[in-house]
């Protein structure tokens, strides 16, 4: 079987040849995005392996089976772009990537701790030779209530990290996980937004979190209410978020990934026009500190990632057990 992995970066590529090396495996590896045009130059009944920059709708998924592709692998752990019902429908496996979550928990950690610290002021200050200390008195954990929404690997992990600074922890899922109970109170979602100094996401993208941070919600919050996302952009509404920020109704934001930066991620556009006015006119105040969607970029995560797209695909294609499958 030939693999064709997309939106290949130069740093997964070592990877990609230890893993094709290792399972005898042919992998064609190209750093752009496998789009419709593209499809119909795949060698029939080879697997694919893509990144999370594309949407894989429809169209997409019946040129896939067109041409005879049954095993598709995103090396990320969100999935939400690439419609999971109809591959399900159509007969094309599915499979995400798997990685320690230690690196996006500690990164989350980071952001709040750069929020509460007015990080980003003193930077900008330092670097015109401004060392006053007018407006940059911080918080310590120690005297705040942090709510985390989700308990998975990431929002567990999340807590358990947080623990050691002495702070509240109150927690809300779909599920609750016995093992951060130690650490954290699960309450209802309204009580998190009622209560919580700083309130961080560890869910999924799916239809029900769309937007879960909005008007509404933001109006449940406390007045300087410091938000943290590091898991997808369009779980908060980006004219909620400025809304919120010019009223002060938010104390700061964190944010690693935002809505609509789907053009945009992991690009070099720093002598393009950049033409996204809400995300440019938001990241520009100065309590609201943006990364480029690279919570996940640690060596031990991008080796994890080529491994699971890789392994995962075979695994599928042979029919045996595959711990990442989706359909």
């Amino acid at each position: 079987m030939k693999i064709y992995a997309f939106e290949v970066r130069d740093d997964e590529r070592e990877y990609f040849h230890t893993a094709g090396a290792r399972t005898k495996t042919e992998i064609v590896l190209d750093p752009g995005m496998l789009t419709s045009d593209k499809i119909p130059w795949l060698e029939p009944g080879c697997a694919v392996s893509v990144l999370g920059m594309h949407q894989y709708g429809q169209m997409e998924l019946d040129l896939l089976k067109k041409q005879g592709v049954h095993c598709l692998s995103t090396r990320t752990i969100g999935y939400n772009h690439i419609d999971i019902d109809y591959a399900r429908r159509i007969g094309i496996h599915v499979c995400n990537a798997q990685y320690d979550p230690t690196g996006v928990a500690d990164y989350t950690i980071m952001m709040i701790l750069l929020c509460l610290r007015n990080y980003k002021q003193a930077l900008w200050r330092t670097q015109v030779n401004d060392y006053s200390l007018n407006g940059l008195i911080g918080r310590e954990l120690k005297d705040l209530t942090v709510g985390i929404i989700g308990t998975g690997s990431i929002g567990s992990t999340v807590i358990r990290e947080l623990s050691g600074f002495g702070c509240r922890i109150l927690c809300s899922s779909r599920s609750e996980n016995d093992s951060v109970k130690q650490f954290a109170q699960y309450v209802p979602l309204e009580t998190l937004y009622r209560e919580s100094d700083i309130i961080s996401l560890h869910v999924s993208l799916v239809p029900e979190t769309y937007h879960m941070i909005n008007t509404e919600t933001l109006s449940q919050m406390k007045k300087g209410v410091v938000l943290i996302n590091c898991a997808r952009g369009s779980l908060m509404d980006m004219k909620s978020l400025i809304t919120g920020i010019e009223s002060e109704q938010i104390g700061a934001l964190g944010l690693d990934c935002m809505e609509d930066e789907e053009h945009i991620v992991h690009k070099d556009l720093k002598t393009d026009i950049f033409s996204n006015r809400d995300m440019a006119y938001l990241r520009q105040f100065k309590n609201v500190i943006h990364t480029q969607h690279m919570a996940f970029y640690t060596d031990s995560a991008v080796r994890s990632m080529v491994e699971c797209g890789i392994c995962g695909l075979i695994e599928m294609e042979n029919g045996t057990a595959c711990r990442t499958q989706l359909c």
